[in-house]
């Protein structure tokens, strides 16, 4: 693979940063890659290599190329940091991965050096980024280097979602309200980098298990004239670690001198930190963690019917938080719906719900107790999904599981 023509570009009130991708091994056509942003941060958009770097070179090791290769300088440091990356997701998964080399000029200095600190992080306006920053917000003051300032909220990391969409208007004024009352300024993202660098009909899993960690940290290192430090909201807890795309052992190695990447709050659970942004009103009331495209034009922003909108209103309602979730248009959640809906498929999924049987007691909600121990059960095959789930693992290595949950999202 190699990466020619760095450039940026401007296009009515966006402006972009742009790489011309070039399969060598694969029968694929060139592509431009883009990170795109408003106006109003035009001059902290920067058409970085690093960044580029970050956003193509697992792709191209997925995909059986031999190589990526940039004609612009790149950091030792990022370069350094690839490598090590790529070395852990070999040991985790194995296969036919083999470390690809990465040819280009090494940088002789340190870009931006000069630039005052500044925290930023990747803000969906899920649980996950909602608790980072306000867990951040509780313990650094507003004149500390890590008390985050600026939230990234990104267009294109979904399937379905390339060229920008009207649609996610919506997304980002619930964000907008969100970060305005919590003192930070919201940046809108757009990227096609995930829908062209992926195989997106077959390889969910490719951006789950290893590259959304990269991907994030390239879209901070496309900012990296406004940041020193960008942080990405950890998914699973310490107890329950996993290999993951986004980890605490790989998310720190795409940082360099003057961008530090940080893997935060993986000492808590999911209910710890449903119960961290249950404190903040705004964040219950706009709350996002639906990954179904089509509720973008809804207002409500989630479905309702998947297992995380199952999952996060199950948590909610623990809480007595649902009635106060307005993007949620159902407000109870039935036994039926967590049986139906909700398949398991690793001890953090697990660990999820088995949190909430307490919580649940104490409200007399035994139904869903019940129905939480027949899906944990279910994911112990104790029953005839669990041998089917079992047989999947020992004579495919999961993949049946892997393919069918890729055809749902």
């Amino acid at each position: 693979m190699k990466l020619e023509n760095l450039r940026t570009e401007t296009r009515e009130n966006r402006v972009r940063v742009v790489v011309t991708v070039i399969w060598e091994n694969c029968d694929r056509p060139t592509q431009d890659v883009y990170f795109e942003t408003t106006t109003e941060f035009s001059q902290d958009l920067y058409a970085n290599p690093n960044a580029f770097l970050l956003a193509c070179a697992l792709p191209a090791m997925r995909y059986g190329e031999t190589r990526i290769a940039l004609d612009a300088p790149i950091c030792p440091e990022i370069r350094d940091g690839l490598i090590n990356a790529m070395k852990c997701l070999i040991a985790w998964y194995g296969g036919d991965r083999q470390i690809i080399p990465i040819e280009a000029p090494i940088q002789s200095e340190a870009l931006f050096a000069e630039k005052s600190p500044r925290s930023g992080c990747l803000f969906s306006g899920g649980i996950d980024s909602l608790a980072m920053l306000r867990d951040n917000h509780l313990n650094f003051a507003p004149g500390h280097p890590r008390y985050i300032q600026d939230g990234i909220l990104v267009y294109g990391l979904l399937q379905g979602e390339n060229e920008f969409d009207p649609q996610f208007q919506n997304v980002i004024d619930a964000a907008s309200k969100m970060a305005t009352d919590a003192g930070i300024n919201l940046i809108p993202v757009n990227t096609n980098a995930y829908a062209h660098l992926t195989d997106l009909d077959r390889d969910f899993s490719f951006w789950r298990y290893e590259y959304h960690g990269s991907l994030l940290s390239a879209i901070a290192h496309a900012l990296a004239p406004r940041f020193t430090v960008a942080s990405i909201a950890s998914t699973y807890d310490l107890a329950h670690l996993e290999p993951w795309g986004s980890h605490p052992l790989i998310d720190p190695l795409y940082s360099n001198i003057n961008l530090q990447i940080r893997h935060e709050n993986a000492a808590l659970s999911r209910l710890e930190k449903t119960q961290l942004v249950g404190e903040w009103d705004v964040a219950v009331q706009q709350l996002r963690v639906c990954n179904q495209k089509d509720s973008y034009s809804t207002g409500n922003y989630n479905c309702g019917k998947c297992e995380k909108c199952v999952r996060t209103m199950t948590a909610l309602l623990s809480l007595n938080l649902l009635d106060r979730a307005t993007t949620f248009v159902e407000k109870n959640v039935t036994k039926e719906m967590l049986i139906n809906t909700c398949y398991l498929s690793d001890s953090y999924e697990v660990n999820c719900y088995r949190e909430l049987i307490e919580p649940l007691a104490k409200l007399s909600r035994d139904d869903l107790i019940a129905g939480i121990e027949q899906i944990i059960a279910r994911y112990y095959e104790k029953d005839l999904k669990g041998l089917i789930k079992r047989l999947d693992r020992t004579l495919f290595k999961g993949n049946i599981l892997k393919l069918t949950q890729s055809r749902m999202l």
